[in-house]
């Protein structure tokens, strides 16, 4: 049978239609969609991470100072939030999380630049304004809490520009080598990832090197270059409200839950656990730091088991979407006895005015955390094994993952302070201080 040419046209036509229609029905089942389960799940997660900045930590933070001083350091908290938010937003986001090279990003995310209200995250099934988001409250708290290092003493300038450019030259390249694609440190979910060294990637979940190691150690840095408070030692210097820092360390303690679990990226099973081996955690490290303090001092003391329960928090952060509950309740009594420790016997004998025990709790609970991960990490939670299943060489991966980043931030933080101390001066003048930084610097006072 002969096929006219009119009939011969019109079948390839008809083919061709349908296989662009089957490559483009192909494309997209292949194509990234977003989960409305995990999406919800992130919203609530970045909430409850915002909400322990402002007002978690600036209550908490609130509470420790004198009165004279409580109006600025609530302040200062909430002058980092907006501060940072923009910082990341413009640039932040893009250093840490883009492909770039082993140290830092790149810049194909500089003002969100590409992202539509359709486009999902290379990370998870969610959108990426929601990633951004989630990961801007991690940059927020972080260098917020170096504040507690220097409280009474620092001026709101200075403060401004060497937050500023730490968010910058600190916590992104941090976060780009431990969580961003093709950091050198390997990153939370990679397998089979040589690391440095070859000694595998870093575990950790959810910032126990990006957040607490780094910030710590710069909170340190502060407080040794800026010097004491006037009358550090030989004046009473008691928090003036701790019913404040009880609500502040409550608010910690809900909004970890978005911290931890919501670092999965996911509603599933391994958010669960993460939940789960927090909230054991807190309360093993908020009893751990009681019973110490008791036994030495004879009472327990209210400041006492709410810095245990934020010890606690830092320290199960790296390891809680890598542990089981019982592993998750060791790294809380270990973090709230060391904290303890490294707080209220070795500061003094060593002379340091780390005013609120940034360096204390965060450098060193987490620390703690990110090196028992190494032990008790177990592969059916996270994929990795730990020390307790055979991986010893873990530990040794987490060990340089701490010294690594903590080394980094310590240097560069000393370069920014010296700047900042050479341009605006690092520390108010010796009447401000005396009179109460409240009115000197911002013209109010709690009445």
């Amino acid at each position: 049978m002969r096929i006219s040419r009119k009939n011969l046209l019109a079948g390839l036509c008809a083919g061709f239609v349908l296989a662009v229609g089957m490559a483009a029905t192909a494309w997209a089942e292949d194509a990234p969609k977003i989960d409305k389960g995990d999406t919800a799940w992130m919203l609530t997660s970045t909430a409850l991470v915002l909400l322990m900045t402002i007002p978690g930590l600036a209550l908490f933070y609130g509470g420790m100072v004198r009165k004279m001083n409580v109006l600025a350091t609530i302040m200062q908290s909430f002058a980092v939030t907006c501060l940072v938010s923009i910082i990341w937003l413009v640039v932040g986001y893009s250093l840490a999380f883009t492909e770039g090279n082993y140290l830092i990003g790149g810049l194909s995310r500089v003002m969100m630049a590409g992202v539509g209200i359709d486009t999902v995250s290379g990370y998870a099934k969610i959108p990426e304004t929601v990633y951004m988001m989630f990961q801007a409250t991690f940059a927020i708290i972080t260098p917020a809490l170096i504040l507690g290092s220097v409280a009474d003493r620092m001026k709101f300038s200075a403060m401004l520009l060497f937050i500023g450019l730490w968010s910058i030259l600190v916590y992104s390249p941090v976060a780009h080598w431990v969580w961003g694609t093709g950091g050198f440190l390997g990153g939370t979910d990679i397998k089979d990832y040589p690391g440095f060294l070859g000694l595998g990637s870093v575990l950790d979940f959810a910032g126990g090197t990006v957040v607490h190691v780094i910030s710590g150690v710069s909170g340190l840095m502060c407080a040794l270059v800026i010097g004491k408070r006037k009358g550090y030692g030989t004046e009473p210097m008691a928090p003036h409200n701790l019913t404040f820092s009880l609500i502040g360390a409550s608010l910690l303690w809900v909004g970890w839950f978005g911290f931890n679990a919501g670092s999965a990226l996911a509603s599933d099973g391994r958010a669960g656990m993460a939940m789960l081996a927090t909230h054991m955690a807190t309360s093993a490290a908020g009893l751990s730091w009681m019973v110490c303090e008791w036994g030495l001092r004879g009472k327990p003391s209210l400041l006492g088991i709410i810095s245990g329960a934020v010890a606690g928090l830092v320290a199960i952060t790296p390891a809680s979407g890598f542990v089981g509950p019982v592993g998750a309740i060791v790294i809380g009594l270990s973090g709230g006895a060391l904290c303890f420790w490294a707080a209220v016997v070795i500061k003094p004998k060593l002379g340091y005015d780390d005013a609120l025990d940034a360096f204390g709790v965060h450098a060193v609970g987490g620390a703690t955390g990110a090196i028992l991960t190494g032990v008790f990490a177990i592969e059916k939670i996270g994929g990795t094994a730990g020390m307790i299943e055979g991986n010893g060489m873990q530990v040794v991966a987490q060990i340089v993952g701490v010294a690594l980043t903590a080394g980094y931030a310590c240097i560069v933080s000393l370069i920014l302070l010296k700047i900042v101390d050479a341009t605006v001066g690092l520390r108010v003048d010796r009447e401000d201080e005396i009179e109460g930084l409240d009115r000197a610097l911002h013209g109010e006072a709690v009445q």
